[in-house]
């Protein structure tokens, strides 16, 4: 009814716009031809037709309201508009079931049933009516199965489809698996223009509760992920070690909250301490798992001056682990302060310098690799390699998330002048002010992007 009272609406006023339009513009044409010049004798038809269309619109837009007022607003259809409203406000399937229970069974005396067809499960019947006797439910599952086309339909006394809305008993709206049954004894007296509403704004409800729950489950992995992220950091020193003759200072930085980045600094004797830093392949839980292996592994081993049964017994623990494609590159140092050098096996780990005074300044020596990967393929010999150490001199220890930082022509600090510079420039400074000037390069170097690795380092000032 709502649909037909419109467009008659429609055309009525359109209708009288048209007539006056003509009206008055013959009317204004005899009475001024005269004294007006033709060109705007032309135009004055089209300013008239348009000042009423305008007019009509604003009467059309004020007719339809007062229409649907009339028409969905009131009678029986009121309740189904006012179920629409409420629903629009409903956040969760509790939400639903009040709403089903105060408007469509206490005010409009509907009977629902509502059914998961996915996983075949009944999600609300209305007690003691229609819809909760079980031959009800079997005939409907039985005429309405999982791939019923989405839509609305209107149900017959015998629970089939109908064509004709006067001779239905209830209606049927099909979304993504879920059918919603609704038996009502005066449908055919529901306008028709509110079941495409009530269609639209019930797969809305879906939808919603469908990012809900998935923004809900989002959030509980992401405490989870906190938990993890923060037993990861455990692993990591809290605060460096007092060492007589060594400052010390690190940075860490997860590109997400849990890292396959790990450091540590453990001393073993008055003027001997192990230094650790490495980085695990990939991201995500299973670098996670794998750095605090390789920490834990370290931590427990007595001898921590044999630095090839160090690392073999690193090599074994991942491998152990079967984890596919899974592997860390590593280095392991021993600074001895008493004979000034550092022992170490560096498997691949490309930025391992040492900044050593020169006369014109500072120079940087590498720490070279000398063992492969580690955990993911079989260990050669492995032979340990030593640097003189002087005093003064910083070891700066980084996985490569500080050197494949990219500009915005792709070009990587590790490969500019600015870094090595920065680096021997800040040379002479405290460990934490070498860090901080290398951090501050980082993120200038970088601009406003976003990172896309993992930054950690350790410096190391010896004397």
């Amino acid at each position: 009814m709502y649909k037909t009272r419109k467009k008659e609406a429609f055309i009525l006023v359109n209708g009288l716009v048209l007539l006056l339009s003509v009206f008055i513009s013959l009317f204004l044409l005899e009475r001024y031809a005269a004294n007006t010049s033709p060109v705007i004798l032309a135009g004055v038809p089209a300013l008239v037709f348009l000042v009423f269309l305008i007019s009509g619109s604003v009467i059309n837009s004020q007719v339809n309201k007062k229409l649907q007022k009339k028409y969905l607003e009131s009678g029986e259809t009121a309740y189904l508009d006012e179920f629409i409203d409420r629903l629009r406000f409903c956040y969760s399937y509790d939400d639903l079931y009040k709403t089903f229970a105060e408007i469509l069974e206490i005010k409009a005396d509907c009977s629902i049933l509502l059914v998961d067809r996915q996983k075949n499960y009944v999600l609300y019947n209305s007690p003691n009516r229609i819809s909760s006797y079980p031959e009800v439910r079997e005939k409907l599952s039985l005429n309405f199965e999982l791939s019923w086309k989405d839509g609305f339909y209107f149900l017959g006394e015998k629970l089939g489809l109908v064509s004709d809305c006067k001779k239905a008993r209830g209606f049927f709206i099909c979304y993504n698996g879920i059918h919603c049954f609704i038996f009502n004894r005066y449908t055919r007296l529901f306008d028709l223009n509110i079941y495409s509403k009530f269609y639209e704004e019930f797969c809305r409800f879906f939808d919603r509760t469908k990012i809900i729950a998935n923004l809900s489950e989002i959030s509980s992995l992401t405490k989870e992920w906190e938990q993890l992220a923060e037993v990861q950091v455990s692993f990591l020193p809290h605060k460096m070690p007092d060492i007589p003759h060594l400052k010390i200072a690190a940075y860490y930085r997860p590109l997400v909250n849990v890292s396959g980045d790990y450091y540590t600094v453990l001393p073993i004797d008055s003027s001997r301490t192990l230094l650790m830093l490495g980085d695990v392949s990939g991201k995500g839980l299973p670098a996670a798992l794998i750095m605090g292996l390789v920490m834990n592994t370290v931590k427990i081993i007595e001898n921590k001056n044999d630095l090839v049964g160090l690392i073999k017994a690193v090599d074994k623990a991942i491998k152990n682990m079967h984890l596919q494609d899974k592997y860390t590159v590593l280095f392991l140092g021993i600074v001895d302060t008493d004979a000034m050098k550092i022992s170490y096996i560096n498997a691949s780990m490309s930025d391992p310098i040492i900044l050593t005074r020169a006369p014109d300044g500072y120079r940087i020596k590498s720490l070279a690799s000398n063992a492969s990967l580690v955990g993911i393929i079989d260990m050669d010999d492995v032979s340990v390699s030593e640097q003189r150490l002087f005093r003064g001199d910083t070891i700066l220890l980084a996985t490569d998330g500080v050197s494949e930082v990219m500009d915005e022509d792709g070009i990587e600090l590790g490969d500019t002048d600015l870094f090595k510079n920065t680096l021997t420039e800040s040379a002479s400074k405290t460990p934490q002010q070498f860090v901080d000037a290398v951090v501050d390069l980082i993120m200038r170097y970088n601009g406003d992007k976003r990172l896309h690795d993992d930054i950690t380092m350790m410096v190391v000032k010896v004397g």
